[in-house]
């Protein structure tokens, strides 16, 4: 059973994600909230597998909510996916570079909604690569210079062809075909620099990337 927390000032919104969300066998809504501060008391009580989280509330927006889950160990388990009116704009960065596994804008489909809970659940992120090329030619290009340890001198040699793959929107089929190697072992070689880099998820792999130095916009 999938695990979901809704947070929404909104209540229409809320309602609407319930009722679609009630329909299926597999998904259960733990909890609501109408802001970030009530959504980190409950996320904490329910510890959800998805938190479908509004970016911008009354009290304690949605990123600030979505820092303080990532940052608490205790939550590792929970999947924040942004809410939005607006799709991708500095916002959703702010929201991936917090901690988020990706985002969905609120006029989306019902199959494609309850697609995006199952994926994030499975803990994949919601980044299409086409989404991940756009945040990288929009966005990407106003991070700092690349930090001193940052962790990458731990990845392996394979390991970060498999991330500057990865950064530039490839899937681990795709990159599994680029680096004759299976799939499986393509995701092996991702979730492991996620662990070394302290990524929560694909998401923030991505930004990592290019921040530390791996890879830069539009080139290798």
């Amino acid at each position: 059973m999938i695990r979901v927390l809704l947070v929404d000032d909104q209540p229409l919104i809320r309602s609407g994600f319930r009722a679609l969300l009630d329909l299926e066998d597999d998904i259960e809504v733990v909890a609501e909230a109408a802001d970030g501060q009530e959504c980190l008391v409950l996320v904490k009580e329910h510890q959800p597998d998805v938190a479908l989280v509004d970016i911008r509330m009354p009290v304690m927006d949605g990123i600030e909510a979505t820092r303080r889950i990532a940052a608490d160990p205790a939550l590792a388990g929970v999947h924040v996916v942004m809410l939005t009116n607006y799709g991708m704009d500095e916002y959703v960065f702010e929201a991936l570079r917090a901690g988020a596994a990706g985002f969905l804008v609120k006029d989306v489909l019902p199959d494609d909604f309850l697609h995006s809970v199952r994926v994030a659940a499975r803990g994949d992120a919601l980044l299409a690569p086409t989404l991940t090329r756009r945040l990288i030619d929009q966005y990407v290009t106003q991070l700092s210079p690349a930090r001193t340890g940052s962790g990458l001198e731990s990845l392996t040699a394979r390991e970060r062809e498999a991330v500057a793959l990865a950064a530039h929107g490839l899937s681990n089929d795709e990159i599994a075909g680029r680096l004759v190697i299976s799939p499986a072992t393509a995701k092996t070689h991702i979730n492991r620099a996620m662990a070394k880099l302290h990524a929560r998820d694909r998401a923030q792999l991505v930004v990592l990337a290019y921040q530390c130095g791996l890879v830069t916009p539009r080139g290798t």
